[in-house]
Parts: structure tokens; C-alpha cells; sequence
């Protein structure tokens, strides 16, 4: 993966570059969220496109976050932290990141799950796995999101939901996806499912790892992302 031209590690200077990108970007989130505050003040069309810039802020965001992680991981310099976290704290984080975009597109979020339901993880990366999902059922639902958390057969499953017109057929065919052909003309990189596999792999517990699954249908009608971690 290492590109030497000259002596320059272009590999080393992508990451570099991408971290003072995400550090700038860190800050004009920050500034959306402070305009947030006085927003009552603005117009209806002013407050969506600042709905929309803080969306696409953290969106963009969090795709620098996984090429970050892709290329520790890489480099084998990205430890997995696990610990015991409650559901809650992470659905709660969730929601508060994403609220002001889903109130104003006129989106309902919906949590089920026991609010005493506690389980072993990375916070950190599951939480950028399972924003990122929920950003995309938000980019792509009609007006209803629903994020579920359970155990089932000793393992912790979380469902994101939405009632749009679910995955296209390249995403649920794991046999024919590939990273290295993404179809950029329908705005489908491919990045996010192959970030959430990876590290949702680097959970490892007596021998299992964990896994994440694409289908559609579900109980709202439209696509279904499903992390299970043993």
C-alpha cells in the first residue's frame, strides 16, 4: 500500500494530510453547532441549508475518520480499546449528532432497546460505525429511521432501519462488491460497509468475530444494516 516516489511516502502524507483536514472540519462542526443555538433567529430556508452544511460537515467528517482507521489499521497501529458501554450512552450520542438534520427534514428517529443493556466494544469506533449508518438511512429514508439493540443467541445486534427503496443489488451481493470498482456515478464508494466489516472483525470474543450484514425489507419496508458482536 506504501507508495515511495523520490523518498516520499505518499501513504504517510495522505494520513498526514487527512488529519489536519478532519481538524479544521472539527471546527466549522463546531461553529454549526454554536450557530445551531440561535437558530430560532433564521429563516426556514436558512435553517435547512445550515441543517444540511452540518450534515454534510459531520458526514464528511466521518469518512476521515475511516481512512484514518484504514490506514493504522494498515499499519497495524489502530488498537481496538474494549470495554463494557452502555447501549444508551451510544444511542443517545447518536441521536444528539444527528438531531437537528432529522428535525428538520421532518425525520423520526426511533430507539428500542432495554435501557439497562450493556455490552463489550471499542466506543469510539462503534460509535463512528453506527453514526455513519444512520447518516445514510437519514440520506436516504422517506420520514422514518429505526435503531434497535438486542442479544440474540449470546451476541449484541443493532439494527439501523429506514422506509426508503433500501440498498442497491452491488451492496447486498458481498460476492460481487468490490473496493476497487466503486460506482462513483450513483454516489456509491463503497467505503462506509467496507469500514464497518473491518472493524466490526476486530471484535474477536472465544473465537468469534464480529460481523455486518445489508439486506432490505425489515420492519420499515426499506434498507437494514445489522452489526452483530460476539
Amino acid at each position: 500500500m506504501t507508495n515511495t516516489v523520490t523518498g516520499i511516502d505518499f501513504a504517510s502524507v495522505l494520513a498526514s494530510t487527512v488529519h489536519d483536514m478532519k481538524n479544521s472540519l472539527c471546527m466549522l462542526i463546531q461553529s454549526t453547532e454554536l450557530i445551531q443555538q440561535e437558530s430560532n433567529h433564521l429563516s426556514d430556508n436558512a435553517q435547512d441549508e445550515l441543517a444540511r452544511l452540518n450534515y454534510e460537515a459531520n458526514r464528511l467528517n466521518s469518512n476521515l475518520l475511516q481512512l484514518l482507521s484504514l490506514y493504522r489499521m494498515e499499519r497495524n497501529q489502530l488498537p481496538v480499546q474494549i470495554d463494557e458501554h452502555y447501549i444508551a450512552d451510544i444511542t443517545e450520542e447518536i441521536l444528539l449528532k444527528n438531531q437537528f438534520f432529522s428535525r428538520q427534514q421532518k425525520v423520526q428517529i426511533a430507539l428500542e432497546h432495554p435501557d439497562a443493556l450493556c455490552w463489550f466494544f471499542d466506543y469510539d469506533l462503534i460509535v463512528n460505525l453506527l453514526n455513519d449508518a444512520v447518516a445514510n438511512a437519514l440520506r436516504y429514508c422517506n420520514s422514518q429511521v429505526l435503531l434497535t439493540a438486542s442479544v440474540q443467541h449470546n451476541r449484541l445486534c443493532i439494527e439501523v432501519q429506514d422506509d426508503g427503496r433500501g440498498f442497491p443489488d452491488f451492496m447486498l451481493n458481498t460476492a460481487a462488491f468490490n473496493m476497487n470498482t466503486p460506482d462513483l456515478a450513483n454516489n456509491h464508494t463503497g467505503l462506509g460497509i467496507f469500514f464497518a466489516k473491518l472493524i466490526a472483525s476486530a471484535h474477536q470474543n472465544k473465537g468469534e468475530r464480529g460481523t455486518v450484514e445489508l439486506s432490505n425489507g425489515g420492519r420499515l419496508g426499506g434498507g437494514v444494516f445489522r452489526l452483530s458482536l460476539p
